[in-house]
C-alpha cells in the first residue's frame, strides 16, 4: 500500500477528519491542532510499511500515533512555556462557513473547558471514543486498557459529566 498513491490518499481522506477532530479537541489552537494533524497523516504514511496488521488495527495504529504526537506537542510547549490554550492564532479553522465555524467553535470550547474538569485518563477515553470515533476495543488498544475498563471508564466519565453544573445544554 506504501507505493499505492491512491490507496494513501483514501486513508488519509478517511481518517483526517476524525484526525483532526482529536487533535483539536486536545489541542485547542486550531493552527496548532492541524499542524500535528498533518505530522500524524505523514508519521502514518512513513510508518504504514512497518504496520503489523495482525496485531493492531489501523485506528488503533493511526490513534496511536495522533496520541503520541499531540502529547509531544505538550511537551515541547512546557519546555517552551508557551500556553497552547492562550496561542493566537494566525490561520483560519479548516472548517466551512463563518456561522458554522462560530457554533462549532464555542461547543468544543464549552466541550474542552468540561473535559477539562475530568481527570486526564477520563477525558483522553472520551476524545477517543466521541471525537476520534474508536470503537471500545481501538480505544483500548491505544491506550492499552482492556476493552471493558474502556467501557467502565467512559461510563464514569459521562455520568460525571452528566451530573457537573457546567454541563447545561449538553444534557
Amino acid at each position: 500500500m506504501a507505493g499505492d498513491p491512491a490507496a494513501l490518499d483514501s486513508l488519509i481522506r478517511h481518517f483526517r477528519p476524525a484526525v483532526y477532530r482529536y487533535c483539536r479537541a486536545r489541542l485547542p489552537d486550531p493552527g496548532t491542532a492541524d499542524d500535528v494533524t498533518q505530522e500524524v497523516m505523514l508519521a502514518m504514511i512513513q510508518a504504514l510499511p512497518t504496520h503489523q496488521s495482525e496485531t493492531h488495527s489501523i485506528e488503533a495504529f493511526v490513534f496511536g500515533i495522533a496520541n503520541n504526537k499531540v502529547a509531544m506537542t505538550h511537551r515541547s510547549a512546557y519546555r517552551r512555556r508557551e500556553d497552547l490554550f492562550d496561542a493566537p492564532t494566525d490561520r483560519p479553522d479548516p472548517t466551512p462557513g463563518p456561522e458554522e465555524l462560530t457554533e462549532g467553535r464555542d461547543t468544543l470550547d464549552r466541550l474542552v473547558r468540561l473535559l477539562d474538569d475530568l481527570p486526564p485518563r477520563l477525558a483522553e477515553i472520551l476524545m477517543l471514543r466521541v471525537a476520534a470515533g474508536l470503537s471500545a476495543a481501538e480505544t483500548a488498544e491505544v491506550l492499552g486498557m482492556t476493552e471493558g475498563a474502556v467501557r467502565v471508564a467512559q461510563h464514569r466519565a459521562l455520568s460525571r459529566l452528566r451530573l457537573s453544573p457546567a454541563t447545561g445544554a449538553f444534557r
